[in-house]
């Protein structure tokens, strides 16, 4: 062997000697944190014996003889697989990630220091029902209790034993309610309706004038896509699926101060900060489907019920799959609810009693202004008065640095969001204000328990009426055969004004009015004829039938009208069967398509660009794994955007490639000489086949001869370490790449960001489908896994039954639950 390689060779055997030797010290300290899950242990606070039932996936079934019982085994099997995630979810709300990762983290804690979520939190306790606070205070005890059992950092997670390389004092504290309370503040934010959109619009305008920004944000097209609730109309100040609409006040309009557009870039770099822990930034195009179908449609009899959330993908899932279960339902114990939960939350978030099953898709409402305020020094103009701003200081705690100390000011309308970047100010309308429904005490907490127990359609509106932050849509079925909807939430009513734009804060004609619109007043609908609802973040109601404004700012309907379409073939054909229903979940269709494609075949071409357009030839829309005209069309739209409209937009506000983009292109395609085809950075003046042709021009360069799967993929990534740009310990926490299918607005929505390539940054991050014939027959699947330890079994095992479409059991039924059982843990009462 020539000495070189000899040398080679010898370097190589002592890097894979340290290399094995590192593997068998992480294998070690993983396996230290795996949770006990056979034989039995002793729980402090319990009175009875628990039992908890789990099957291959690391699903648990919880089975107490008390509430109190139930919500302390909860809290504890939680904390056992996903107290890493819980802690770090709770110094995201109080502001604290400084303190477990130093200065690197410090603008994030400022931005949620300002807007003081935790504070809001603790606030929120008392007022919370008597009943909500003993759950909220069992489910502490339970993960306290795990605590005080795993005092080692090797005994908690690997991510404690790699935080000690840099923080090696960190001791996590006792859990609280408001620890839990707090994280429906992070829900609530990640959930949140069109902020984003409000402040694109308003920096649109510093750079094209009123015609050309309303061209970007176009009206919801009824005339193509059906809101959720097709019939009914507000009528003295009720929902009437029979009335006629009581339309006497003017329908607001848009309106904003000029300028200001320092102060609007600084709110939006501010609110940029604020870590998304369940949602994406480019929040364009992100949504959630659900749908149910009456019994007398169903081949089972009873209704069905699908949802798909689509959030961020993330490592581990936001989810986490449980049964609660009391073992004689009682006045004193009425638990039998089976669904995906929250680490750090009690209850079920989304799924099914013994009785009725839900699903959730966001609403949208408006229930976020920004106000332009007028300050200076210590004060602001408030309706002709001098104001004193209302301060409060907060010292954010820094590993291996000195304190900071933050003081927030707020305006009659809220904290100024602004302040947080250190940027000097402009003259006049120099600061902006967050009003924020969430920014107010609530009780979505009290409404997770009485959604928990509904057992029938009026229980669980008033379960809904208690669901005020984030507003979701509500569908519900039931064993009965009753399938409904309801639009729950905080939603404000303006004094002037559509929210859609930044507004004067100074002059309080825009303010909010002392009450939102009242729950009864909230568009409802039970058993309608078609014995079909569909929610897919459309549009929930026709404005021109409903009073007062929800919002503007819908998503535009293309994949609701998709599974209605689906629905409709299906149904044209006989009955719909729960495998069916699946299907449909899966369905990736571009439906674009057809609108944009036929414009690329007519354009003149030249080059590679010929034969790559020449796949789109009969291709039906869909975005499968192996499918090149998918690749080469998704291409094509990320160099249409790019070329039309990066060269008119301050980057904040380009376009991201949901389906507004869908409208804004469709208006486009046929004003071939609009202004917006037109590249400002060249002499000449480009038409719209002169975009298209560069479009399939670079597209061909880019995507080449690769397939979707090959171009569109997913990494699950930590949200902690995943992201650390340190190699090793990226491996040690995050999954893939690999290939998924769908796209930013099909039903199967994994989408992608135009601006920055095409890796999947939202997902399907769970799906559902309930049978009330028979709830064994349910079926559903998580992003991920349900354990929250790096190499457990159940990390990433339910991945690739996702990207396949394919489900697993979702049991309820005490004999199918032990006959699935594959690890039994009882926990016992003692000290």
């Amino acid at each position: 062997m020539p000495r070189p390689l000899r040398w080679l060779a010898r370097v190589l055997t002592v890097v894979l000697a340290l290399a094995l030797v590192l593997a068998g010290v992480v294998a070690w300290i993983v396996r230290e944190s795996f949770p006990q899950l056979e034989g039995s242990l002793t729980l402090p606070g319990l009175s009875a014996k628990v039992d908890v039932y789990r099957d291959a996936s690391g699903i648990p079934h919880i089975y107490a003889d008390t509430t109190e019982d139930l919500f302390i085994a909860q809290g504890y099997v939680h904390a056992q697989d996903r107290f890493w995630e819980m802690d770090f979810r709770r110094h995201v709300t109080s502001g604290r990630l400084s303190e477990l990762f130093g200065p690197a983290t410090i603008e994030q804690d400022k931005a949620i220091r300002t807007m003081g979520w935790r504070k809001v939190a603790e606030q929120e306790l008392p007022e919370l029902k008597e009943e909500t606070r003993r759950h909220l205070d069992s489910y502490a005890k339970g993960v306290n209790a795990w605590m005080k059992a795993n005092v080692n950092a090797s005994d908690r997670s690997l991510e404690y034993s790699v935080l000690k390389l840099t923080n090696s004092g960190y001791q996590p504290e006792p859990w609280t309610s408001a620890d839990s309370v707090a994280w429906l503040k992070a829900m609530a934010w990640d959930l949140r309706s069109n902020l984003e959109t409000e402040i694109d619009r308003a920096l649109a305008a510093t750079k094209l004038p009123p015609d050309r920004v309303a061209q970007l944000f176009p009206d919801y097209p009824f005339d193509r896509h059906t809101p959720i609730v097709g019939q009914g109309t507000v009528s003295q100040g009720r929902f009437d699926q029979d009335g006629e609409p009581d339309l006497t006040a003017a329908r607001p309009s848009s309106s904003g101060p000029a300028g200001a557009a320092e102060s609007l870039t600084r709110a939006a770099e501010t609110l940029s900060k604020v870590p998304n822990l369940m949602s994406v930034e480019d929040r364009d195009g992100i949504g959630s489907n659900s749908w149910v179908v009456s019994g007398r449609h169903t081949t089972t009899g009873k209704p069905i019920l699908a949802n798909d959330p689509h959030l961020s993908a993330q490592m581990p899932s936001v989810w986490y799959q449980t049964g609660l279960h009391c073992r004689a339902k009682s006045a004193s114990c009425s638990y039998d609810v089976t669904g995906y939960s929250f680490s750090g939350v009690p209850g079920v978030i989304i799924g099914h009693n013994d009785r009725v099953a839900w699903g959730f898709t966001n609403l949208g409402p408006d229930v976020a202004d920004l106000f332009m305020e007028k300050v200076e020094g210590d004060t602001y103009l408030y309706r002709n008065e001098v104001r004193k701003l209302d301060k409060r200081s907060e010292t954010i705690k820094v590993a291996g640095g000195e304190p900071v100390v933050l003081e927030v000011r707020s305006t009659v309308h809220g904290p100024l969001v602004g302040e947080v970047m250190d940027i000097e100010p402009s003259q006049g309308a120099n600061a902006v204000a967050l009003q924020w429904t969430a920014l107010t005490p609530g009780s979505s907490a009290d409404a997770i328990f009485a959604m928990n127990q509904a057992q029938n359609w009026e229980e669980f509106r008033v379960a809904a009426s208690q669901f005020d932050v984030p507003a979701q849509n509500l569908i519900y079925a039931d064993v009965d055969g009753r399938i409904g909807y309801q639009a729950p939430g905080r939603i404000p009513v303006r004094l002037k004004g559509d929210g859609t734009a930044p507004v004067p804060g100074w002059s309080g004609e825009y303010d909010w009015k002392p009450e939102p619109i009242p729950f009864e007043q909230l568009p409802t609908l039970a058993d309608p004829a078609a014995g079909v609802i569909v929610t897919a973040n459309n549009a929930v109601v026709d404005p021109s039938r409903y009073a007062p404004l929800l919002t503007k700012d819908w998503s535009y309907g293309y994949r609701s009208q998709r599974i209605a379409e689906r629905l409709e073939q299906v149904l044209g054909q006989g009955k719909i069967s729960p495998e069916q229903m699946s299907e449909i979940q899966m369905d990736s269709v571009n439906t674009f398509a057809p609108v944009l494609t036929p414009h690329l075949m007519k354009v003149a071409l030249a080059g590679p660009a010929v034969d790559a357009r020449a796949r789109l030839e009969g291709w039906d829309g869909t975005q499968t794994l192996d499918s090149k005209p998918a690749a080469f069309f998704n291409g094509v739209w990320r160099h249409l955007l790019k070329l039309t409209f990066d060269d008119d937009l301050p980057e904040p506000a380009r376009a991201t490639g949901g389906d507004r983009w869908y409208e804004v292109v469709r208006a486009l395609l046929e004003r071939p000489d609009d202004a917006f085809w037109d590249d400002t950075a060249t002499d000449q003046v480009e038409t719209r086949d002169d975009i298209l042709r560069q479009a399939m021009a670079d597209a061909a360069a880019e995507v080449g001869e690769r397939t979707w799967g090959e171009t569109h993929t997913l990494t699950l990534t930590n949200q902690t370490f995943g992201t650390s740009g340190i190699a090793p310990v990226e491996w040690l926490f995050n999954r893939g790449p690999f290939g998924v299918p769908g796209g930013k607005d099909a039903v199967n929505a994994n989408g992608w960001n135009v601006q920055k390539g095409y890796e999947v940054t939202s997902v399907a991050s769970m799906r559902m489908v309930v049978d009330l014939a028979d709830l064994d027959n349910s079926r559903w699947i998580n992003l991920t896994g349900n354990s929250g330890h790096a190499f457990h079994d159940n990390y990433w095992d339910q991945a690739s039954l996702w990207t396949e479409g394919r489900t697993l059991p979702m049991l309820s039924d005490p004999a199918s639950i032990r006959k699935a059982t594959t690890h039994t843990l009882q926990l016992l009462p003692g000290s």
